[in-house]
């Protein structure tokens, strides 16, 4: 199973590359690009092998293709902010239709299977044509995915999806123990329910930013779900 390399920001995470692989070919075609005929030689050598395999020194110039951003899209993979930036300099050239295609793309579900970040971006470009409604179900999607991907403030999608702070409520109350009783009555076995609970910690501490506030209590409940080494990993620290 490949393994997303990812950022870690105030509200949650942004995700750099669908595997590391997929982020060192990036870095080392960026640099060759930029002439940094140092820091590409260090990078090769640091990638142990990788490199290599991934990319040949000078590919970029020999493929004449006229930017790196295309040259990344069609080589390497697809990367939100290369999206994010494609599209913007769709309008940017008065484009609006490729832009709302491009925007369209960017949602598709095999590209960022579990980020809803595409899908905020997405919103605001149908915002930017006046497309409220089609704006409005797409924030509202997005928000259906795990908070801590939106990749900007809760609030701010919340405002195009025109909620109030009924969802954030509710979620508070599902990890009271109340809330954890009333699904263990239901029937849900006690390792979902804690994985539920450490998936909605996750929400609300995307809020605020209030990550090392429930640390201990997600933990504890990947513990209980028998996940022990995702237990580990989110209490270590350096």
């Amino acid at each position: 199973m490949e393994m997303p390399l990812v950022e870690v920001r105030k509200y949650g995470v942004w995700l750099l590359a669908k595997n590391v692989d997929q982020y060192i070919h990036r870095v080392l075609v960026e640099e060759d690009a930029n002439g940094h005929q140092e820091k590409t030689d260090e990078l090769f050598r640091i990638s142990a092998g990788a490199g290599k395999k991934l990319y040949e020194k000078g590919d970029f110039g020999a493929s004449k293709i006229s930017s790196v951003d295309t040259y990344i899209l069609k080589k390497v993979g697809l990367f939100p902010d290369v999206l994010e930036r494609r599209i913007k300099q769709h309008f940017d050239n008065g484009d609006n239709i490729s832009a709302l295609v491009t925007g369209e793309f960017y949602t598709k579900k095999e590209h960022f299977p579990g980020f809803a970040r595409p899908f905020v971006f997405n919103a605001e470009v149908l915002l930017k044509v006046g497309r409220n409604i089609e704006a409005k179900d797409a924030a509202r999607g997005a928000l259906k995915s795990p908070w801590w991907t939106l990749g900007c403030e809760y609030h701010e999608v919340a405002n195009m999806a025109e909620w109030e702070d009924e969802q954030i409520e509710y979620i508070k109350e599902k990890v009271t123990e109340e809330g954890r009783e009333t699904d263990l009555k239901k029937g849900k076995q006690p390792a979902q329910v804690a994985l539920d609970e450490a998936a909605f910690l996750l929400d609300l501490a995307s809020i605020d930013g209030t990550w090392d506030d429930c640390a201990e209590r997600i933990a504890e409940c990947y513990k209980e779900a028998g996940l022990h080494e995702v237990a580990n990993f989110v209490v270590y620290r350096d």
